[in-house]
């Protein structure tokens, strides 16, 4: 009898009580096919946006909205993630802090980016993540810890292995640098100082990372002729450091070793199936780009700058490095022909930047050889050294790395605005370059499996568990674009073009491109890992 008269009450309590009305929604996007970041087929839905969360994924037309954004025949995707970025620069005027609005990552619907790759961040990255936190940008900002940057500091420039102590003391850096919230360790083995480690030191600072779930993102020793050995030494040192491991930018470099992604990517799936966490990503581009020194033998390298100099002062031994130079330009990155190399920022003269090798040496009315080509070389790094773009990739491997799938597409470029820079135009052009050139008009995968690995697949890899995807309770990161129209303009004469397809981009809920005019606001969030 007392369970129905309360069931009796409850009826006509509920009788009487007014309808609760839901308050209206920040933004919906009404009517497009939304991808979920899955590898899986879009849906044709409604995504309804309030403060800095996705609330509601179906049929809204029911609801009100501050914003209601008529979307129909565009896909609305995650925010990407550029999981190698250079957004930080060593120039700390640069990058992120000069060009905060970050158009040229948004217009490719790029939201976060992951700094501190190739070995190389700033120390400790604290002080970083919170001068960006002070002034915020337009996408997320996280980061890696460098090896390299962690080595320069305890030991230098120098070709010896660690004390004992100083080990102890690159571990503490580790340690830090995990617990201020990096994604992981990266290492920059073929550039200085990281070329002087030897496999065994990077595990013990790996294993170190591994203590706090992070991962290890190397730069190869090699990408050239020694890319096979370099493979395996990014491989070992996951499995030996006990945590997950990824070639980054990974390419096959110089005519010599073209088609051998096929002996890398067997080796990326015999490590998986043993139990290895392994994974890849790559730029969508047949050209790197680095500094000169990148074709600079190992030995003149030690010691950094100044003995580099005095290397190069003395005829022995710049004849020495010359017969070296000539070596890698016939064999690695200088592409077997110095119009193979473009100089994309010479900071001692502007005037040089976007002419190739071939070009200068006809400038300065000197033969066009790899001979002389070394010589320039020597003398611009002499001058302070450039940074250059090499034409020494081929399009097969590009293609055959993309499709494989543990593979996920990164810039490894940065923020870049006009400027007297003459760039590679991956930092323009990356993401719609896959979706369009490669996606569109080769065929090279899915639409929906793209965008699975430029949002969900890195945003899972460093355990961003609210972002990356569409979904209620997932961060507001999205981007609304055509499918048909999207497309990388930057070229490698052009770079500062920026990409076109994109329509509305939004960050934690607020728009930073609506109706493809960027709005100025910087709702970026800084990224910690703990």
């Amino acid at each position: 009898m007392r369970y129905l008269t309360l069931l009796f009450a409850t009826v006509v309590l509920s009788a009487c009580a007014p309808e609760v009305q839901e308050s209206p929604l920040d933004v919906i996007l009404e009517g497009g096919f939304v991808y979920s970041g899955a590898d899986a087929e879009a849906v044709v839905a409604d995504v309804g946006i309030s403060a800095e969360r996705i609330v509601a994924v179906g049929d809204l037309s029911g609801r009100d909205a501050e914003t209601r954004l008529d979307v129909s025949g565009l896909a609305v995707v995650p925010g990407f993630i550029d999981i190698h970025s250079h957004a930080v620069r060593d120039e700390p005027s640069d990058g992120i802090f000069r060009w905060p609005d970050a158009e040229n990552l948004i217009r490719q619907g790029v939201t976060t980016v992951i700094g501190g790759p190739d070995g190389s961040s700033p120390l400790p990255i604290t002080d970083t993540l919170s001068a960006i936190e002070d002034s915020p940008a337009s996408v997320n900002f996280g980061t890696f810890v460098g090896h390299g940057s962690i080595r320069g500091l305890i030991i230098g420039e120098e070709d010896r292995p660690p004390t004992d102590e100083e080990l102890d003391l690159m571990r503490a850096q580790v340690r830090q640098a995990m617990e201020d919230g990096a994604y992981g360790l990266s290492s920059g083995l073929i550039y200085l100082p990281g070329r002087f480690a030897t496999t065994e030191e990077v595990i013990e600072l790996a294993r170190v990372a591994a203590e706090y779930d992070g991962i290890y993102i190397s730069h190869m020793r090699e990408e050239g002729l020694d890319l096979l050995k370099s493979v395996a030494e990014t491989i070992r040192i996951g499995e030996e450091g006990g945590l997950p491991t990824q070639l980054t930018h990974h390419k096959v470099v110089g005519a010599p070793m073209w088609g051998k992604s096929t002996e890398t990517l067997r080796m990326v799936d015999e490590a998986i199936a043993r139990g290895v966490d392994v994974s890849i990503d790559q730029y969508p581009y047949t050209a790197s780009s680095t500094s000169l020194t990148i074709l600079f033998p190992g030995w003149s390298l030690d010691g950094g700058r100044p003995a580099l100099l005095d290397r190069l002062s003395d005829p022995e031994q710049r004849e020495r490095m010359k017969a070296d130079i000539v070596y890698r330009i016939e064999t690695d990155r200088g592409g077997n022909d110095p119009a193979n190399v473009a100089l994309s920022n010479c900071a001692h003269d502007n005037s040089l930047n976007g002419l190739n090798l071939s070009q200068v040496l006809r400038q300065q009315e000197r033969e066009v050889s790899k001979q002389s080509a070394a010589d320039l070389l020597m003398e611009l790094v002499e001058a302070g050294n450039c940074s250059a773009v090499f034409h020494a990739i081929e399009e097969e491997d590009v293609k055959r790395i993309m499709a494989h799938p543990v593979t996920m597409p990164s810039s490894d470029g940065g923020i870049e605005g006009p400027s007297e820079r003459v760039p590679h135009p991956r930092n323009y052009g990356t993401f719609a370059r896959v979706l369009g050139h490669y996606v569109r008009d080769l065929n090279v995968m899915p639409f929906h499996t793209a965008i699975y690995k430029v949002s969900r697949l890195p945003a899972n890899r460093i355990g961003l568990a609210d972002r990356g995807r569409i979904e209620e309770g997932a961060v507001a990161d999205i981007a609304v674009l055509d499918p048909a129209k999207i497309v990388d303009t930057a070229t490698f004469e052009n770079p500062h073009q920026y990409a076109e397809g994109a329509h509305h981009v939004f960050v934690s809920g607020q728009a930073v491109l609506l109706n493809g005019e960027m709005t100025g606001a910087r709702p970026g969030k800084i990224l910690r890992s703990r």
